[in-house]
C-alpha cells in the first residue's frame, strides 16, 4: 500500500477537548506533506468552523464541510453543494416537534438554534466560529437547509429519535450521530464515504491509496471505504473495530501518533 492522500475528521480528531489545533498536530501535517503526501479534512462542522484550521495546516486541498455536503478551497470557492430534500428536512422537523431536543439548522452559511444558551451552544461557537441566530420557527430556511442537528444529552432520547428518522427518511437523507448529544441530518449525499471518495478523486488519488482517520459513528462510511481505516483512541469500540489500526485519544495528539508511526512508515515498505 502507498499511502497518498490522509483525510481527518476534525472535532474527536484533528482538534484536541478545547477544539484546538497542537503544534505536534500542526508539525505532523507539515512533515506529511514534506514526504509527498496530501492532506485534507472532512467535518460536520459548517465552512465557518472549518476555514479557521486551513492557515495554520497551510491546507490548499478541497475540504470537505458537512459530511461533504460542501466541498470547497481555501480561498472560499465551493466546488459543490448538496442540501436535505425540503420534504426531508420539513419531516424531520415535524417528528421532532415536542421532543425534548435543542433544534439548529445550518443554511446560508448561518448557524440558527432554538436556544442560544443550551447545553452544547458554547461548544458549537467554538466550533462554527460564529454566534447562532436565535429563533423558534425555521420554516423559510427548509428548502436550502445544509444540515439540521438535534441536540440532548438524553442519549436513548436521542437515540430513539434517530430510530424514528432514520427509518423514515434513511434512504432520503444521510442521518447520524456526530456525538452522542448530536444527531445531524444532511442531504443523502453529504456523508463522509461519498465525501472522501470526492476529496480523493479532487486530489487525482484512488481510495485505495487514501487513508483516513475518525472518531464518531459518522465516521464509519469513509473508514469502510478508504484503503486505510484509522480509529482514535478515544473512539468507541464499534468503530474502532472496522479500523485498520488505532492511534493514541485526540487530547494525546493522535492524529500526529498515527502520521508518525502509521502513515510515514508506509512509505518506507514501497523504497
Amino acid at each position: 500500500m502507498t499511502i497518498r492522500l490522509m483525510v481527518s475528521d476534525v472535532d474527536g480528531t484533528l482538534v484536541d477537548q478545547d477544539k484546538q489545533l497542537t503544534p505536534a498536530t500542526i508539525a505532523a501535517v507539515k512533515q506529511l506533506r514534506d514526504a509527498g503526501i496530501a492532506f485534507t479534512v472532512i467535518s460536520a462542522r459548517p465552512m465557518s468552523g472549518i476555514q479557521p484550521l486551513l492557515e495554520p495546516l497551510e491546507l490548499d486541498e478541497d475540504v470537505g464541510a458537512f459530511n461533504g455536503g460542501i466541498v470547497f478551497r481555501r480561498d472560499g470557492t465551493i466546488v459543490s453543494r448538496h442540501t436535505i430534500a425540503e420534504h426531508v428536512a420539513r419531516g424531520v422537523i415535524d417528528m421532532a416537534a415536542g421532543a425534548q431536543v435543542d433544534t439548529w439548522v445550518f443554511a446560508d452559511d448561518q448557524w440558527f438554534a432554538t436556544d442560544g444558551d443550551g447545553p452544547h451552544t458554547a461548544s458549537e461557537r467554538v466550533s462554527s466560529n460564529q454566534e447562532p441566530v436565535v429563533r423558534p420557527d425555521f420554516d423559510d430556511l427548509l428548502a436550502r437547509a445544509d444540515k439540521i442537528t438535534f441536540v440532548s444529552d438524553d442519549e436513548d432520547h436521542l437515540r430513539a429519535l434517530y430510530d424514528q428518522t432514520h427509518g423514515r427518511y434513511g434512504e432520503q437523507a444521510t442521518i447520524a450521530q456526530s456525538q452522542t448529544y448530536y444527531l445531524d441530518v444532511t442531504a443523502l449525499e453529504a456523508n463522509k464515504g461519498d465525501g472522501v471518495a470526492a476529496l480523493a478523486k479532487s486530489n487525482g488519488v484512488d481510495l485505495a491509496d487514501t487513508a483516513v482517520i475518525g472518531d464518531q459513528r459518522n465516521d464509519l462510511p469513509m473508514l469502510t471505504r478508504a484503503g486505510l481505516a484509522i480509529a482514535m483512541g478515544n473512539a468507541p469500540d464499534d468503530v474502532k473495530a472496522v479500523a485498520r489500526n488505532v492511534t493514541r485519544a485526540n487530547d494525546e495528539d493522535g492524529v500526529a501518533h498515527a502520521i508518525e508511526t502509521i502513515i510515514l512508515p508506509t512509505l518506507e515498505t514501497t523504497t
